[in-house]
């Protein structure tokens, strides 16, 4: 990794209740081939947000932001820059600036702060709760595994490219195709959205691909609420079957993070059928959002104000 020192702008969509903050705060860090834009999905009139239930039906204030060297973020050198580790440094100025109340667009401080990762979003969210373990009230790991022995479906299924409007060194998917090899369970998607998430992809870097794998291999010590979550068929981190471990005590790929963050308290690992790594944006993705809620809910996570 770079040792580097610059100031970044990071573009990034606060949301909160129409009655008012809510006390817990969720930040959502999106993963590779999109943007903030995974969480509140505007395809099919948002019908696949996540933002939107978990706002106006649980009352949680989120903050989304894109990634550095991103979409609207501030863009770098992809090699020596946009690196895994920068990224974190980022998540980590983002949390403790959300937490003192310092980020005038926001405008409040909240009781609880919980990180929610997608994919590279759940590596970085590990790596930050590693270095910083009383960061977080509670973490939430979607659309990971602690293995890579799968990663080359992300490699040669994206077929990646030098990525358009971007400096060489970034990569984007090369064809729809590629999005639904990587992202989507066959026959449990719309084909709709699959089209709409190819046209909406962003890129990784070359520096995010050298880096990503240190950011896991370490124990964390974080011990607080902690919730993993894969869809069965994610290609990309289970080989297309988050339930082949090839150990009979080992309910899931998934559950085998359990190794990693011996001191969760508590964890608990679940599996989405007929789902991919892109978990929000398939059938199930009702499913994939509630079962999220009801973890943080019956782990002291939860707004004061009940869902009706």
């Amino acid at each position: 990794p770079a040792n580097i020192s610059k100031t970044y702008q990071l573009a990034s969509t606060y949301c909160e209740p129409d009655s008012g903050p809510g006390r817990v705060l969720q930040i959502l860090t999106h993963g590779v081939g999109f943007d903030r834009r995974y969480w509140d999905f505007p395809a099919n009139g948002y019908n696949y947000s996540y933002v939107a239930p978990v706002v106006d039906d649980y009352g949680y204030s989120t903050f989304s932001w894109d990634r550095v060297g991103i979409a609207g973020s501030t863009h770098g050198d992809p090699i020596n820059e946009i690196q895994g580790w920068l990224e974190v440094a980022a998540l980590k100025a983002l949390t403790d600036k959300l937490r003192a109340g310092t980020i005038p667009e926001v405008g409040t401080t909240f009781d609880k702060i919980v990180h929610v990762g997608h994919s590279l979003g759940t590596i970085h969210t590990f790596a930050l709760t590693a270095a910083y373990p009383n960061i977080s009230d509670g973490i939430v790991l979607t659309g990971f595994a602690p293995s890579f022995s799968s990663i080359t479906a992300l490699l040669l299924g994206g077929a990646f490219i030098q990525a358009s409007d971007y400096a060489k060194g970034y990569f984007e998917l090369s064809y729809e195709g590629a999005m639904e090899i990587c992202f989507f369970a066959p026959g449990h998607f719309d084909p709709a959205i699959l089209t709409s998430a190819y046209e909406s992809s962003t890129p990784i870097t070359v520096g995010e691909l050298f880096t990503i794998g240190g950011e896991v291999a370490q124990l964390n010590t974080f011990a607080k609420p902690t919730f993993v979550i894969a869809g069965e068929n994610d290609l990309i981190f289970c080989g297309g079957d988050c339930y082949a471990t090839g150990n009979p005590e080992l309910p899931s790929i998934p559950a085998s993070f359990r190794a990693l963050l011996p001191g969760a308290t508590p964890f608990e690992a679940a599996v989405v059928n007929d789902t991919a790594h892109g978990m929000t944006l398939g059938y199930s993705h009702v499913e994939v959002t509630s079962k999220i809620q009801e973890f943080l809910g019956e782990n002291g996570l939860a707004n004061k104000a009940s869902c009706s």
